[in-house]
């Protein structure tokens, strides 16, 4: 199954906290919204990606807990991003400091891009659009983005300013100067 767009513009053109209770409403779906105004609804994920998804959140949320610099999100997080775009990234960081200079109300899309992202694309996921997105988050302000595609068996790294980076079946990442000392190890995620 593959998702699902709705173009409402200019019929409907939804303003934020119509969009925000839109996806309260439906909660058991995953929407996203463009910079467009389209509406972007997501089939579940399948068991294989969901086990993959699983650890990649795990292991991140694990390294947060135990350095304390910044909060770990997973997919299921809505960001309010600087084009208009709300996305939800299978998993994210925020750093604590930027995270209380702004105090956002925990109980609503987060009115900031976060400071990195992932994206695990699954086997429905097109490579194209997917790699369109991670370009969104960098121009939104996302600092290190992670393409991770099990089906290409290999991981695209975006940074502000540089050239995307892809590395073949590599065995592990490392968060760099975003996110020191994290080192996601790749086995059960990109396998």
């Amino acid at each position: 199954m593959t998702a699902l767009i709705l173009n409402l513009s200019p019929t409907i053109e939804l303003t934020d906290e119509q969009f925000f209770q839109l996806c309260q409403n439906n909660q058991e779906l995953r929407i996203e919204r463009t910079a467009q105004g389209e509406l972007i609804i997501m089939p579940p994920a399948g068991w294989g990606s969901g086990s993959r998804n699983a650890r990649l959140t795990a292991r991140l949320g694990n390294w947060t807990d135990i350095n304390g610099t910044g909060i770990a999100f997973d997919s299921s997080t809505g960001y309010k991003l600087l084009n208009g775009a709300n996305r939800s990234p299978d998993a994210s960081w925020i750093s604590r400091e930027r995270l209380e200079a702004l105090n956002p109300d925990p109980t609503r899309f987060m009115p900031m891009a976060p400071d990195f992202a992932v994206e695990l694309r699954s086997a429905t996921d097109g490579l194209r659009a997917t790699q369109r997105k991670m370009q969104e988050y960098l121009d939104c302000g996302v600092r290190l983005c992670w393409l991770i595609d099990p089906q290409n068996q290999q991981v695209e790294i975006y940074r502000l300013g540089q050239n995307v980076e892809v590395l073949k079946s590599p065995l592990s990442l490392s968060g760099e100067d975003i996110l020191p000392g994290f080192v996601l190890e790749l086995t059960g995620i990109l396998d």
